[in-house]
Formats: structure tokens, C-alpha cells, sequence
């Protein structure tokens, strides 16, 4: 079945805490499995005593007693067998929800902890797949899998046992065929396995076309894409439809094998037990007995191959589900520093000084980027497409370290500062601004949980979105998530540019913040911007050059190089790659 030491220790990392319970099912199998091996003997021993019963008849010395007694003996063991068997699940269950449950929370604080760089690598689709797709295959195959296994482990083990105890020669009977099955079993489990881990990774990728389709619906439809896009995702589906169909043909075929196998094992042992009958090895009733009783072990026997080959297909996606899960769990998480320095808002400026980068290290973005902006000042980024300046934005930030080079506030390299203590004073508002569901107070406060209400207020004042917020039927307290309707595009980035104003950040790094609405809003969200950006060190990454006029230095980027740096009205004079960009965009507006 292959390594699957990586599957094993994930399940005994989420296990161990819960020793006792499984301790109890344990011993509840033992319980269970060992009653229903013993409950067999009761019922050939009933019957050798009934035809004992029948023969005593003709003499006139019969009795039923012994019968009853065997009788009553296998129907206690069949009981005992039942409630053992009810506990353990009852116990089971319990764990089996605790362990998942662990194995989620600590899924979803991994993500939380994991480099910005995982994201950017992996579409949403997939990763929703760990907590859909994977953790179900996990708690299915621990809820119905994992104990099979054991009470069946137990019951084939006991079996055997048991068999050889009451006798030898049909012992070795009923397990002759022992070998066939085990090699035909491994040939058909090893293509199984194969085909069932890449259904998995194609469910990952048909996650992820779908999630990516869904976000792009309105693109797709403007572009009059939709039957591309059901074609794509035909592709996909058709992939996870013949992973599918070659993982639970394999699985499959294991069940009605051993059945078939169970059968004619069951003909050979009658067979054998009537041959013994009738060459004298055994009474007529004490063979009878033994028939049943082997007949009975013939089906025990069987029992717990064919159940686990059953849920085969259950106990590989569940192992294939731990191997993904482990695999993220392995990830590097951001490298934080915890006796790094603390940072008490900014003093006299950022830095960045020499700074090579790329996010493929065989290609370089950034070459010896050398770049400052002091305290109180505020500085532009501009250039085309591409060159680098929201990459400066995720250097400045920490959301990925610099090859060479360094980042620093007022000296210290950002890679000896605690994370925390960073982001603490750098507010940015993004070019697509996120909603989170809850109230608009809610999500103004989100980066200042305990903030009052004034506050909230005074914040949406300043990012000129009071009034329309208060123009709302339930104001404050209205119910929005990132797909609401109830604001515009412009107005998600005033509630954004609210919540920066909240934070209260040192240091401000604005990315494109009017690229996506119109001229008025524009306007709105200048006002607002202004009104964060005043008295803050800020970084401002522009598209449309009009609303950096006011800065205090423009750096002009091209290709991962600082090729212009000065104040509007210097480089305008220079009449270079500024002055063409600027001439070029006004000469439109």
C-alpha cells in the first residue's frame, strides 16, 4: 500500500489526547469480538445435544437441558457482542468529532500562521477542498472505518484462534485459501490506491476551476464565455469522473471477490466436515456440531476480510486526506522573531537600501532598489505595469523577505522586528477592498475590536462614508460580507480607508487606492486619503498621477529599477519617463 508513515503520525498527533477513549473501544472490541468467537461453540454444541437428543429419544433417556443451556449460553454471548459493540461507537463517536474538530481549528490556524506566498501559490478552491473534501473523508473512515478494523482485526485474530482449538483439520480448511487472497487483494489494493489519491488532487483542481469561474462570473458573462467556461469545467469533471471510476472499480471489486471467495470456502469446510462423517474420524452428531460450528467460522473468518476490503476505498481517502493535511501542516510558517525588537511608532523613516528581489528566485523583479521616505513625508510609487511597485509594497509589509538588500524602520531591518509590533504601525488599504460579514461598525472596528462607537463614527467621518452609512435603514448596525450589494466598490474602500483611520497606523502604504471607481468617488476617496495620509509617513502607490501631485517625492519605477526620483514639478522639468507618462495621461482626462 505504499509509505504511509506521513498519514500515520498525523492520525496518532490528533489521537493520542485521546488515549482513554480509545483505550475503552479497545477493550469493548475485545469484549465484543471475543463473545461473537465464542458464541459459534454454543451453537454446534447444541446441536451435537439435539441430535444426541433425537438418538437418547428411541432409549427412553432423553433430555433437553444440555440443549437449552448451549442455547441460552450463545444467546448471552450474542448480547454481550451487541451492547460491547453499542458503547464502543457511542465512545467512538465522541472522539472521533473531538479529534476532527482539533484537526480543523488547527488547519484553520496554520493557514492563519502560513507565508502570504503559500496563498499566492494556491488557489482558494484547493485549499477549501482540505476543509470540505479531506476532513469529511477523515471523520467518515474514523467514525465507520477505524473501528471496523479494530472489532474485525480482533474478531479474525480470535477466530483463528478458536478454530484450532475446537479442531485442527478443519482449522486449516477453512484458512487454506488465505494466501490467494491476500496476493490477489495487494495487486488490486495497489492500483486502488493509485487511482483514489489522484481523485483527490483532481477534486482539488475542479475546487479550484470552480471557485475561480464563480469569482469571475461577471467577466465571463460580459464576454460572452459561458460555454467556455461549462468546457472547462467539463474537462475538469470529466478527470475527477475517470479517477473516480478506476479508484471504486478497483476498490470495488474486493467486496464481491471475497464474497465469492466466502462461498466457496463455505462448500469446501461442509465438504471437508461431511467427509469426516463418513470415513469415522467423528460421531454423527458430534460432526454435525462441528459442521455448524465451522460453518459459522467460515463466515467470522471471511467477515473481517471482506469488511475491510469493503471500506477500503474509505480507508484510502481518509489516508490521502491525512497526506494533504500533513503536507500543509509541514509548511514553513511566517518567520517570525519572538525576541525581536519592538517598535513604538516611527521616529525618522523607512528604508529600503540595495534591494534585490523576485518571487522566483531564477528571476530577479527588484535590482539594488534604493529608496527612502522620512518621517512626516509622504512618497509616490509610479510606473507601468509590472514594475515592481506592489512588490515593494509586500517587501515593506513583510508579506515576503528581500533576497539582498534590506528593508528597515528608523535602521532596524524589518527581519529583526516581531511581526506583530510591524503590522501594528503600518496601515495599507489595498486596491480591492474586503468586507467581512458582519455589521458596518463591525467591520470599520476590525482592526480595533475594542474601539467605542465615537470612534467608529469620527473614523467614517474623516473617510467621508458617515453619511451614507447613516442614510442606511439599521445605520451602523446593517448587515453586510464582501458580496453585499449595499455598497458600491468606491464606497468598500472608504469603509476600508475608515478602518485604517482607526488603526491609527505610523507608517501607510495606499496601493492603488482610486484605480477602480469613477471620478467622482475618486474625489471622495482623495479627501479621504488626504486626510489618513496628513502627518503620516506613507508610501502611495498611484496609477492615475493626479492624486500624487501633493507628495513629497515621486519615484518612478521601470522593470525593477529606480530610474526618476523628485517632486512633481522637478520631474516635469526633466521632461523624462514621468513627464511622458503624465503628458500621456492628461492629455486623455
Amino acid at each position: 500500500m505504499g509509505d504511509t508513515r506521513k498519514e500515520i503520525k498525523y492520525f496518532v498527533k490528533y489521537l493520542k489526547p485521546y488515549w482513554k477513549g480509545i483505550t475503552i473501544v479497545v477493550v469493548l472490541s475485545l469484549v465484543s469480538s471475543g463473545a461473537q468467537v465464542i458464541a459459534p461453540t454454543f451453537l454446534g454444541r447444541a446441536v451435537t445435544d439435539l441430535t444426541t437428543y433425537l438418538s437418547d429419544l428411541r432409549k427412553g433417556t432423553a433430555s433437553l437441558n444440555t440443549f437449552y443451556g448451549a442455547l441460552w449460553s450463545m444467546l448471552a454471548f450474542y448480547v454481550l457482542s451487541q451492547v460491547a459493540i453499542f458503547i464502543s461507537c457511542m465512545v467512538m463517536s465522541k472522539f472521533d468529532a473531538d479529534s476532527t474538530n482539533d484537526m480543523r481549528e488547527n488547519l484553520f490556524a496554520k493557514l492563519q500562521r502560513m507565508l502570504v506566498r503559500y496563498f499566492d501559490t494556491h488557489q482558494d478552491g484547493k485549499l477549501l477542498s482540505l476543509f470540505t473534501s479531506d476532513l469529511d473523508n477523515i471523520f467518515n473512515a474514523m467514525n465507520n472505518a477505524i473501528a471496523g478494523i479494530v472489532s474485525q482485526g480482533i474478531m479474525f485474530i480470535g477466530t483463528i484462534v478458536v478454530m484450532f482449538m475446537v479442531n485442527a483439520q478443519l482449522a486449516w480448511t477453512t484458512i487454506a485459501a488465505t494466501p490467494l487472497i491476500l496476493i490477489v487483494s495487494v495487486l488490486i489494493i495497489k492500483k486502488a490506491r493509485v487511482y483514489l489519491d489522484k481523485q483527490q488532487d483532481e477534486i482539488g483542481d475542479l475546487n479550484g476551476y470552480i471557485t475561480e469561474q464563480i469569482n469571475g462570473e461577471k467577466v465571463i458573462i460580459i464576454n460572452n464565455l459561458r460555454k467556455e467556461s461549462i468546457g472547462g469545467f467539463k474537462t475538469y469533471n470529466n478527470r475527477v469522473r475517470n479517477a473516480m471510476f478506476k479508484g471504486q472499480f478497483y476498490s470495488g471489486i474486493l467486496f464481491p471477490l471475497m464474497n465469492g471467495l466466502n462461498l466457496l470456502n463455505l462448500a469446501i469446510v461442509i465438504a471437508m466436515g461431511a467427509w469426516m462423517i463418513i470415513s469415522g474420524q467423528v460421531t454423527q452428531a458430534i460432526g454435525l456440531g462441528l459442521i455448524v460450528t465451522f460453518v459459522e467460522y467460515s463466515q467470522t473468518y471471511f467477515q473481517p476480510l471482506t469488511q475491510i476490503t469493503s471500506i477500503y476505498s474509505m480507508i484510502q481517502l481518509a489516508l490521502t486526506g491525512a497526506r494533504r493535511l500533513a503536507t500543509v501542516e509541514e509548511q514553513k510558517d511566517e518567520d517570525d522573531v519572538p525576541n525581536g525588537k519592538q517598535i513604538h511608532g516611527l521616529k525618522n523613516g523607512v528604508k529600503l537600501e540595495d534591494v534585490h528581489f523576485g518571487y522566483d528566485k531564477n528571476k530577479e523583479i527588484l535590482h539594488g532598489v534604493n529608496i527612502s521616505v522620512d518621517k512626516g513625508q509622504s512618497v509616490a510609487l509610479v510606473g507601468p505595469t509590472g514594475s515592481g511597485k506592489t512588490t515593494i509594497m509586500n517587501l515593506l509589509n513583510r508579506f515576503y523577505d528581500v533576497n539582498s538588500g534590506k528593508v528597515t524602520f528608523d535602521g532596524t531591518d524589518v527581519r529583526d522586528i516581531q511581526l506583530k509590533s510591524l503590522r501594528d504601525n503600518v496601515g495599507i488599504v489595498l486596491q480591492d477592498s474586503v468586507l467581512f460579514s458582519g455589521t458596518i461598525a463591525d467591520n470599520i472596528c476590525y482592526g480595533k475590536p475594542d474601539a467605542s462607537m465615537d470612534e467608529v463614527i469620527s473614523a467614517a467621518k474623516q473617510a467621508n462614508i458617515h453619511d451614507f452609512i447613516e442614510s442606511l435603514p439599521d445605520g451602523y448596525n446593517t448587515e453586510v460580507n464582501d458580496s453585499s450589494s449595499v455598497f458600491s466598490t468606491g464606497q468598500k474602500q472608504l469603509v476600508s480607508i475608515a478602518r485604517t483611520i482607526l488603526t491609527d497606523p505610523d507608517f501607510l502604504i495606499l496601493d492603488e487606492a482610486t484605480s477602480n471607481v469613477d471620478t467622482v468617488t475618486e474625489e471622495k476617496i482623495q479627501k479621504a486619503m488626504n486626510a489618513v495620509i496628513a502627518g503620516r509617513t506613507s508610501f502611495v502607490i498611484a496609477h492615475r498621477l493626479k492624486t500624487i501631485l501633493n507628495s513629497n517625492k515621486i519615484v518612478v519605477l521601470k522593470d525593477g529599477n529606480v530610474i526618476e526620483e523628485g517632486s512633481h514639478e522637478q520631474l516635469l522639468k526633466e521632461k523624462g519617463f514621468y513627464y511622458k507618462l503624465y503628458t500621456d495621461q492628461t492629455s486623455f482626462s
